[in-house]
């Protein structure tokens, strides 16, 4: 009984996770992980220190320090500059379309995306307005691009995060493995949402303009600037050290949370928690199928039939279905359960493959939703067909590129290796 209920809980969240809400209550990804909690605590199948137990604390302490470091940035009126310097350049719409991909995809790789696109992407898109160009294909490339980018490093995004944390990956060794095909998705990316928009991008009065509140900016300040940059910096320079990676992470962000400037309410306003919370709770209710022997059961099912994601063949399918139904960072959560000590080319090239594929459909990735949602908003809504149209072929083209690299540099081979004869 008590695998049969952690069992159909699990499902129910996953089918709810593939839905992203439920339908008749006002219940998101997140509520739908609580209310998981919260049923399994009500039945007896987790304790609270169960759960206490199943939420990875490193993992949470990296993701809640970069988010302090990336408000530093939003704070300082850094990111606003950004987004001033796209729409700005005296170049058409090409070169506006090019920085948009090179800075979104940059900043993506260091930075907090959810914190990130909630500065950019509204000055983005009133920006683009403007100066009457149509703010979709804008809208589209900053999403790509970000999703692109923050596939480059291990801080890029909260999957990276995870994978990095719970398989101890090294930072510059990873840089290594996905970087090339974060540029080559980036390439991509600008090729085609240029090709499919550019014959429109000049058409800005096809959209309906609506009363739209000002954009919120921050006025530029240098010293806390430059303070946010030297944090970066230094982080990237603690993944040298032996130091753990939370541990250098928790520390500057409690020297950039005493700040005479910028107050502390602030910074922590601007954490993300509705993620830090999904994130907790998708621990405890994976953790669970470890307690009801469930992860074990199944782990030996799939290795009995040469079904483990080991090869390129079966983890890219298993990147690309999980990542747009479900979402790659519960996706990840879930393999690490039933697979718990995975090699380490499997988790770079998981990160890779996965965060690649988050371009494919609207949902599939959180980036892709918020910056739907701004655009909205602001007069430009974007529909599942607009992003689809250019998400199906960069992700095509960026997965053809990221397998063959793979393949090529040896980090994981296309086929699965031959079985042992006994």
């Amino acid at each position: 009984m008590h695998a049969a209920i952690v069992l159909l809980v699990l499902i129910l969240t996953y089918f709810g996770m593939a839905a992203g809400r439920i339908a008749w209550l006002q219940v998101d990804r997140t509520g739908i992980a609580l209310l998981a909690v919260i049923a399994l605590l009500a039945t007896g199948a987790m304790t609270l220190d169960d759960f206490g137990s199943a939420v990875d604390m490193p993992t949470l302490a990296l993701l809640f320090a970069m988010m302090i470091i990336s408000a530093q940035l939003a704070e300082s009126g850094f990111i606003d500059l950004c987004a001033r310097t796209i729409t700005s350049t005296r170049g058409g719409a090409a070169a506006l379309l090019a920085l948009t991909v090179a800075i979104g995809g940059a900043l993506s790789a260091f930075l907090a995306n959810d914190i990130l696109i909630a500065a950019m992407a509204p000055l983005l898109i009133a920006g683009a307005q403007n100066r009457g160009l149509d703010p979709r294909p804008f809208a589209i490339a900053l999403a790509a691009s970000t999703n692109a980018g923050s596939a480059a490093t291990m801080i890029g995004n909260p999957q990276n995060m995870l994978l990095g944390a719970m398989g101890r990956l090294d930072f510059w060794h990873f840089l290594a493995v996905c970087a090339v095909p974060a540029l080559f998705s980036l390439l991509v990316v600008y090729g085609v949402v240029w090709w499919q928009w550019h014959r429109r991008i000049d058409d800005g009065g096809t959209i309906a303009l609506v009363d739209v509140p000002p954009v919120a900016a921050h006025p530029l300040d240098r010293v806390q600037t430059i303070k946010g940059g030297i944090a970066v910096l230094l982080l990237l320079l603690l993944f040298l050290t032996s130091l753990p990676r939370e541990t250098g992470a928790l520390i500057i962000a409690a020297l950039l949370l005493a700040n005479r400037k910028i107050t502390s309410r602030t910074m922590i306003n601007a954490v993300d928690w509705p993620l830090l919370l999904l994130v907790s709770c998708l621990f405890a209710i994976t953790g669970t199928l470890n307690h009801a022997g469930i992860a074990a059961q199944l782990l030996a099912f799939l290795d009995e039939h040469g079904l483990l994601p080991s090869s390129l063949l079966l983890l890219t399918p298993f990147s690309l279905v999980t990542t747009n139904a479900i979402g790659s960072l519960p996706s990840a959560m879930l393999l690490f359960q039933v697979w718990q000590v995975p090699p380490e080319n499997v988790l770079y090239a998981l990160s890779l493959l996965s965060t690649l594929s988050g371009n494919l459909l609207l949902s599939g990735s959180l980036t892709n939703v918020l910056i739907a949602e701004r655009a909205e908003r602001m007069g430009a809504p974007l529909t599942f067909s607009d992003h689809a149209r250019a998400g199906i072929p960069i992700v095509v083209l960026s997965l053809v590129f990221a397998i063959v690299w793979l393949d090529m540099t040896h980090v994981l081979t296309v086929m699965p290796a031959p079985l042992s004869s006994p």
